[in-house]
């Protein structure tokens, strides 16, 4: 279909293969400045596209692409508030990670809970409905100029040094000087320089069991608990996680607000094939709830929901690359590399990436200079991405065997998570005011960019603390308590770990900054809190409950 007229002999400035949320991104934002972009895709919108839930850091990220390459429809994607009113009501709104540990056989204790749940000084972020969403971008992507292809299969690719010749089943030709390979896994690039690693250098193993369904119970209804054992929000009204031994389930509900009208939700089930090979006798749904009848209260919370598609079963999910730049090419979001759903990172690395490729390649085009040289910055951050996410994922399905090292771990994570988009949208607030790219720049330019919390050199140190300790663990070297106390120790001697939150505090099962919380730990960053970490919490909340008093969100 001729979403708008392409002419195969025309060339053009950049081709994006892949029109899902990376690509049609990327689209938008230079097509916006000026450049000329070609849109290729092997299916047609809407599609299924799975990836679905945000995360604080995205929505900084979101915004801070919006203002910086003058596309507001971005900043539409930062908010729940925001998808609901202009996409439509068909998303669920995230206020929180939520964690329930399982022991095969055995009902879910009370006291093997975890959750983070967010400020109110933040809007509430989305469960993505992706095939809306992605469709929201591609439309706007075209609307900005982007010219697009869809159902166009790519069967060849060829480089020459005036740029690219990008070859579709049956023949038709496309030309441009620099192309985007966007496509995720089965990419055209990767699979004409050899460039998948073999084996794959990421250490973690998992396989996925997915599908989307409708009547799913909702998780309050089926843990009915006292007051005690209830978490601050509702589990419904977030991402839920259910944790047993080397895998986990997800419930990403879209039918969790009142506002929307979509009675789905994403189900899925990401386990270890070393501890749980597939077995073939088994169909995908077959399999599925053989590993739910496992665990009473899992099963409990799947009773009675239906599948509304086929199901899809994945060999192992991790694969890796080589490069992901070369001259006149790029290899963004999973074409590059995948880990695991866990914790939500797809969509925030990849945001990221965009962010960082975006302006170099407005410039490359000015400049018609398209050398890899130029694009090494985005290299390093794409593989220090995956390959810390690697770790963090990893040490997390290592701790799921002991929850006392998985309170650990789920700490280190958050707290992580949390500093890291203070600091973005730090540097975010810091270009806002005064013009000056060097506050976002600097983001770039860090010891450790494949973690949240980049250039805290403190915090890299604890996080390669957790993954040793885990690894110890798993090696039988130590057991989880002994593992579990020496991360607890550190964060309690960590100066860098505000205090008050719940960071350090061991037998806390639900972190919930509420206002006493953030007014306690103000005080004490002030007394006793890091040069640093002062500077980050005053900074966020002094934004915040400026916005906040004029009836806004800080993001």
């Amino acid at each position: 279909m001729d979403t708008a007229v392409a002419d195969a002999r025309t060339a053009h400035d950049v081709v994006i293969i892949g029109s899902g949320l990376s690509g049609s991104m990327l689209g938008a934002i230079l097509a916006r400045n000026g450049v000329k972009v070609l849109l290729l895709d092997h299916k047609e919108h809407p599609k299924f596209a799975i990836g679905e839930s945000t995360i604080p850091n995205t929505l900084v990220s979101l915004r801070t692409m919006a203002a910086r390459y003058g596309v507001p429809e971005l900043q539409t994607l930062s908010s729940f508030g925001g998808c609901q009113r202009i996409i439509g009501p068909w998303h669920g709104v995230k206020n929180h990670f939520g964690f329930l540990q399982h022991q095969e056989g055995k009902p879910q204790d009370p006291a093997q809970l975890t959750m983070y749940n967010f400020t109110k000084l933040i809007y509430p972020t989305a469960h993505f409905y992706r095939q809306d969403v992605d469709s929201y971008l591609f439309r706007t992507a075209v609307s900005y100029g982007c010219r697009a292809r869809q159902n166009v299969t790519v069967a060849e690719v060829d480089f020459d040094d005036a740029g690219v010749t990008v070859v579709a089943e049956g023949g038709e030709e496309f030309r441009a000087r620099y192309m985007v390979d966007a496509s995720g896994y089965r990419s055209p690039i990767a699979e004409k320089f050899g460039l998948r690693e073999t084996p794959c250098r990421f250490q973690h193993h998992s396989r996925s069991i997915w599908n989307h369904v409708v009547d799913m119970p909702r998780t309050d209804d089926v843990f009915d608990r006292p007051a005690a054992d209830r978490p601050p929000v509702p589990w419904y009204e977030g991402t839920v996680h259910h944790l047993f031994e080397r895998g986990w389930w997800w419930v990403i509900p879209f039918d969790n607000d009142p506002s929307s009208r979509n009675p789905m939700c994403s189900v899925g089930l990401t386990l270890d094939p070393r501890r749980y090979p597939v077995d073939e006798t088994l169909t995908p749904e077959e399999e599925f709830w053989y590993h739910v009848r496992r665990f009473p209260d899992v099963a409990r919370q799947f009773e009675g929901m239906r599948p509304t598609r086929e199901w899809v079963r994945t060999g192992r999910l991790q694969y890796s690359s080589t490069q992901t730049v070369g001259d006149r090419w790029v290899l963004l979001g999973h074409a590059a590399g995948f880990i695991d759903p866990l914790y939500s990172r797809g969509m925030s690395n990849t945001c990221e990436t965009v962010n960082l490729l975006a302006w170099r390649l407005l410039r490359a085009v000015a400049d018609d200079d398209f050398s890899a040289a130029r694009f090494k910055a985005v290299d390093r951050c794409q593989q220090a991405l995956l390959d810390g996410n690697d770790s963090l994922v990893n040490s997390s399905f290592i701790s799921f065997e002991d929850y006392d090292l998985w309170s650990a771990v789920f700490r280190i994570w958050a707290w992580g998570s949390n500093a890291g988009t203070f600091r973005a949208h730090e540097a975010f607030r810091r270009w806002r005011d005064d013009g000056d790219e060097r506050h976002l720049l600097e983001l770039e330019d860090v010891e450790n960019p494949g973690l949240h919390w980049s250039d805290h050199p403190g915090y890299s140190e604890l996080f390669d603390e957790m993954v040793e300790q885990c690894a110890a663990f798993e090696a039988g070297r130590i057991t989880g308590t002994q593992a579990a106390d020496v991360l607890y120790d550190r964060m309690a001697a960590a100066p860098f770990v505000p205090r008050h939150y719940g960071w350090d505090a061991r037998g806390q099962r639900f972190i919930n900054p509420t206002s006493k919380v953030l007014a306690k730990t103000m005080w004490w960053a002030l007394r006793e809190g890091t040069p640093e970490v002062r500077r980050l919490l005053f900074g966020f909340g002094i934004e915040a409950v400026k916005e906040f008093a004029k009836g806004r969100r800080i993001f």
